[in-house]
């Protein structure tokens, strides 16, 4: 299968590519999701962006305007999910680490058991022969105080199974959220952040030493500096690159010259987590 794969790949035979199973580590349940399923559900069709984003705050303002009107609500939340496991069973995945943000709490009057019934449906819904791994997110632009009250009823159900940082990377300093990962670690929980699609490789490996983290979402900045690297491969940190994003946020000018390939001869664990047209 893997040679199937990688020769689909090479003669753009993208069905063929679908129809490999694979694994995705690094989706957003919120944007995540089958354009085609939603224009059948909403009767608005959200079209892609074009061209390239100069920040997170552009992506956000996009967000805003395309997928926050469709996905209002816990009912916009749930649907938000279904379409992100009918995206992901289309594209051939058959283990996908997704879940909901701890603040969506908020949505349901801060039952952590209506947030957990949300996603079990969601699942149910929409790739139900999925082999589902819940994911708890959190978010940067979160003061601490309100996450560990969103994220601790949350936690108590046992559930979740990996703890995953978004948002903005300048937001606030990382070590903010020690006590967060702290929480989740002694619950048993992967470890994972977004950092270094934006910031320097010495802030993937801040992240990685403060918060004690399993996996790196992007990560790509740790290629400029070869000690980073030489310590992210003895400690077998993985990272979830999405070239994608890099590209389409202007982190990268194109996919000819995304470092991945500069990671992965350096030793780094690398997944690519792609898009399928």
């Amino acid at each position: 299968m893997c040679s199937d794969f990688a020769t689909a790949l090479e003669v753009d035979e993208r069905d063929a590519v679908r129809r490999a199973p694979k694994a995705d580590l690094h989706i957003h349940g919120f944007g995540g999701g089958d354009r085609a399923f939603l224009r059948e559900r909403t009767g608005v069709d959200v079209a892609p962006v074009e061209g390239v984003l100069g920040s997170v705050g552009e992506m956000h303002a996009f967000a805003d305007e395309k997928l926050s009107p469709l996905f209002a609500g816990a009912a916009g939340r749930a649907l938000a999910l279904e379409a992100t496991f009918v995206q992901a069973r289309k594209d051939g995945v058959m283990r996908l680490e997704v879940g909901e943000d701890a603040w969506s709490i908020t949505l349901h009057e801060g039952s952590a058991q209506a947030v957990w019934r949300t996603l079990q449906g969601a699942h149910r819904a929409g790739g139900p022969d999925i082999d589902w791994i819940p994911q708890l997110g959190i978010s940067r632009h979160c003061g601490i105080a309100a996450i560990q009250r969103w994220a601790t009823p949350l936690l108590e159900l046992g559930v979740f199974k990996t703890l995953d940082l978004s948002g903005d990377e300048g937001a606030q300093p990382i070590e903010v959220f020690t006590p967060i990962y702290r929480q989740a670690q002694a619950a048993g929980l992967r470890l994972k952040a977004h950092v270094g699609e934006w910031g320097t490789a010495d802030d993937v490996w801040r992240a990685v030493e403060l918060l004690e983290l399993d996996e790196v979402q992007h990560g790509i900045a740790a290629s400029s500096a070869p000690q980073v690297m030489r310590a992210l491969a003895a400690a077998g940190v993985r990272l979830n690159v999405c070239p994608t994003s890099n590209v389409k946020l202007g982190r990268v000018n194109s996919l000819q010259e995304h470092p991945i390939r500069v990671l992965f001869d350096a030793g780094v664990k690398v997944t690519i987590q792609p898009t399928i047209p």
